[in-house]
């Protein structure tokens, strides 16, 4: 297990250089940039510039300031903000607990739910409970998160049953620690619910086609025969032999939900990267920018690593499989 955990940890650094040099060169490309705004001050003078050009590193070749910036980055020093003036790094720290928040919450909701319900629609096949379940399924996996997020947000500023802005009540300080609890799932639930209708419809078909299957194969067919009651029939026998699916899933459903989380985010009003990153990219603050995809790809890339850990974990012939290659 060791050495396949080395192996996963090795393959991430090269990704994480690729992903960084691709954002890095594709940002600067673009024309422009934060100092063009500051040209057209004519209180600033030329000299003043060239001096915010040599400070912030912007007077020396693509390829230098690529490597300057990922040998920093490497001690998690970002760089500094050219539009907050403060180090990257801390104006991360303010938002990425609510953005790691906001889709930890989706994401337990949504496997929470499409668990029991793949499982009742796989167990009762063609029934009417099935069909509502497939047409619950299709009908928001073809509503795009944007749209959902705008219905619920017109829905909650009609009713004021939810709140649509912020993560935290004006008086959050003041509250006791299952105040403060209950209150940031409050302020996270209407975001919360658009990221998990979303996953949850294609999670559901998911669930209950490999379910169908396991249902039908011969060690389940065995287990009944052998007069085993049929809840431990499903749950012990039918589901567990279909876990590899899900957990392979889970690692592109981390990235799928951090991606939607920021648009999301941006629509409701949220206080996570999605909003940071859109104005850094208007403002074009460099570092900014690339602060949020280093540790945007960092998250997904641990997300993906869990995932592999997990499945290597339930199915020992993975773990065989990649020990054998290594000692290759």
């Amino acid at each position: 297990m060791f050495l396949y955990i080395l192996k996963r940890i090795l393959q991430m650094i090269p990704l994480l250089i690729g992903i960084t040099f691709l954002s890095f060169i594709i940002i600067q490309l673009a024309p422009g940039d934060y100092l063009d705004k500051l040209r057209m001050n004519p209180q600033i003078s030329q000299e003043t510039l060239e001096k915010l050009k040599q400070a912030y590193g912007l007077d020396q070749p693509l390829i230098v300031q690529y490597f300057k910036w990922l040998l920093n980055a490497l001690k998690f020093d970002l760089g500094y903000s050219f539009s907050y003036h403060v180090p990257v790094i801390e104006i991360i720290k303010e938002r990425v607990g609510n953005t790691l928040f906001l889709s930890i919450t989706s994401a337990i909701l949504a496997w929470s739910l499409a668990i029991p319900l793949g499982i009742i629609a796989a167990v009762k096949p063609n029934t009417i409970i099935d069909r509502f379940i497939q047409l619950f399924s299709f009908t928001f996996m073809s509503i795009p998160n944007f749209f959902l997020a705008f219905l619920m947000l017109f829905l909650a500023v009609k009713t004021g049953i939810l709140p649509t802005g912020g993560a935290t009540s004006p008086d959050y300080d003041q509250m006791s620690i299952w105040g403060k609890i209950l209150d940031r799932l409050w302020h996270v639930s209407l975001p919360a619910f658009v990221l998990a209708i979303g996953s949850l419809a294609g999670l559901v078909r998911l669930v209950r086609s490999t379910m169908l299957e396991s249902l039908q194969s011969e060690y389940v067919m065995f287990a009944r025969a052998k007069g085993l009651p049929e809840k431990q029939v499903i749950l012990k026998h039918a589901l567990k032999n279909s876990l590899n699916p899900f957990i392979t899933l889970l690692g592109f459903e981390i990235a799928s939900l951090l991606s939607g989380a920021a648009l999301v985010e941006i629509i409701v009003n949220w206080p996570g990267m999605g909003m940071l990153m859109l104005d850094a990219v208007l403002s074009q603050d460099l570092y900014l920018v690339m602060g949020g995809l280093y540790i945007g790809a960092i998250m997904l890339i641990i997300g993906n690593l869990i995932a592999d850990i997990l499945l290597a974990k339930i199915d020992p012939r993975i773990r065989q499989r990649e020990v054998e290659g290594v000692l290759k």
